[in-house]
C-alpha cells in the first residue's frame, strides 16, 4: 500500500507571512492514528518537511516563510505531495511492534517522535547483532523510557 498522498489544494498566508496548506484527507484515517504527523514531500514542486496541525477548520501544514525565496501568493492552487516520515509502526519488527501494542502510552510517544528519534532508537536495537539476549532487555528500556515521556535515552 502507498503511503504517499497527491492532491491538488488552495492555499493562504496568514498574518505572519505562513502558508497554509490544507490536507483534504484525515490523516489518522489514511497513516494512523498519532498526536502528531510528521510529513516530507513537496509543495507546488519545492520539498518540504512539516508536521500537520489539527485544527478545527480541518488539518493543515504552516510553512513559515523562511521555507522559499519566493513565497505562493495567496489563494495559489498548486500540487502536493506527501507521505509519513520515518519508520512507521508498520515497518517495525514484530518484536518492537509487539511491545509497543502492549503498551499504548509508550505506542503514542514513539508514533509522535520526529524521525530522527524513531531511527535512533530501532538502530540502537539493532546493534545488539552480536548480543541477541540484550535485544529484549533494549525493547523493554525503550518502552519504559517512552512511558516516561523522554524521547531519547539519557
Amino acid at each position: 500500500m502507498s503511503r504517499q498522498q497527491r492532491f491538488r489544494t488552495t492555499v493562504s498566508v496568514d498574518q505572519r507571512g505562513r502558508t497554509l496548506v490544507p490536507i483534504p484527507f484525515d490523516p489518522d484515517q489514511v497513516w494512523g492514528s498519532k498526536t502528531r504527523h510528521p510529513v516530507n514531500g513537496s509543495v507546488d514542486g519545492r520539498g518540504m518537511r512539516g508536521v500537520i496541525e489539527k485544527r478545527a477548520a480541518g488539518p493543515v501544514i504552516a510553512l513559515g516563510p523562511a521555507w522559499c525565496r519566493v513565497p505562493l501568493p495567496d489563494g495559489a492552487t498548486i500540487e502536493v505531495v506527501l507521505e509519513p516520515e520515518g519508520p512507521q509502526r508498520a515497518d517495525l519488527a514484530p518484536d518492537i511492534a509487539q511491545a509497543l501494542d502492549a503498551a499504548p502510552e509508550a505506542a503514542a510517544s514513539f508514533d509522535a517522535l520526529a524521525q530522527f528519534y524513531r531511527t535512533k532508537w530501532l538502530r540502537w536495537i539493532d546493534s545488539t547483532k552480536r548480543q541477541p539476549d540484550q535485544r529484549p532487555v533494549r525493547i523493554a528500556e525503550m518502552i519504559s523510557l517512552l512511558q516516561q515521556g523522554l524521547k531519547e535515552r539519557p
